[in-house]
């Protein structure tokens, strides 16, 4: 279980790590529930559902609720130093309550209904596994234009957390 917030960007996910991203007045704040459901018996890598419920607020407020299947990465060679795990869930689906402002094509439509992509890092301490911070883009989006046509690229948010294994 975590909790998660920060602020909206303007660009697509690469662009942010080109350096092209400003970052607006657009927030989330969100609660995310992750359950493992196969693990590999011999390589650290399993397979989670991530489950998302957040709230927008800045230049427009609303509700989310998204969830994606998320494959999960923990071996690193200095995690006897500082666990780090990698999390990264291409395809899911979001909902939120309204067409976000950044969400609208030229002509002003959207849709509520997009792909939800996380990228998450982890760390915590190696001998307490069980509370990480993180760093995750929270992203929506039309995956090119697969599902709508409106022409706008949804959402980026570059989020922080805590997290809470139980």
């Amino acid at each position: 279980m975590g909790v998660y917030g920060g602020p909206y960007y303007d660009t697509e996910p690469a662009g942010f790590t080109q350096g092209n991203a400003q970052f607006q007045n657009q927030y989330v704040v969100a609660l995310n529930i992750t359950k493992t459901v196969w693990r590999a018996p011999t390589w650290l890598l399993s397979l989670e559902i991530d489950a998302v419920v957040g709230q927008q607020f800045g230049q427009a407020s609303l509700t989310e609720i998204a969830v994606a299947p998320v494959l999960h990465w923990s071996r690193f060679p200095w995690n006897h130093l500082l666990q780090t795990d990698f999390r990264t869930g291409p395809l899911g689906i979001s909902y939120t309550t309204d067409v976000g402002p950044f969400e609208r094509g030229s002509d002003g439509q959207g849709s509520r209904w997009l792909n939800f992509l996380m990228l998450e890092l982890a760390f915590s301490r190696p001998q307490d596994k069980s509370k990480e911070v993180f760093v995750r883009l929270h992203h929506r989006c039309a995956v090119y234009d697969l599902l709508n046509t409106y022409g706008a690229n949804g959402e980026d948010f570059l989020v922080f957390g805590y997290g809470k294994h139980f």
